[in-house]
């Protein structure tokens, strides 16, 4: 890169250090959400919630099929 672009393209090296942390979460979001030992551990906080009486057994059965959704859609296709 020239001199002239390294001078234009400085003041946006804060933007684009913000989109690539915005990706990274987005990467550590993404393997949190499919990994077996991440839905797991969700799925025993919901059990452990119930338990305690925090959540009726309808409210268990969505969270329960909303993770399991969320762990077996295509990407780009969660909510």
């Amino acid at each position: 890169m020239d001199l002239f672009g390294l001078t234009l393209g400085l003041p946006f090296a804060p933007i684009r250090g913000l989109i690539r942390l915005a990706e990274l979460i987005e990467e550590q979001v993404e393997l949190e959400t499919r990994s077996p030992a991440g839905v797991r551990r969700r799925l025993e906080e919901i059990e452990e919630a119930r338990r305690a009486g925090l959540m009726t057994e309808e409210e268990e059965k969505e969270a329960v099929t909303r993770i399991l959704g969320q762990m077996t859609a295509p990407d780009g296709e969660r909510g």
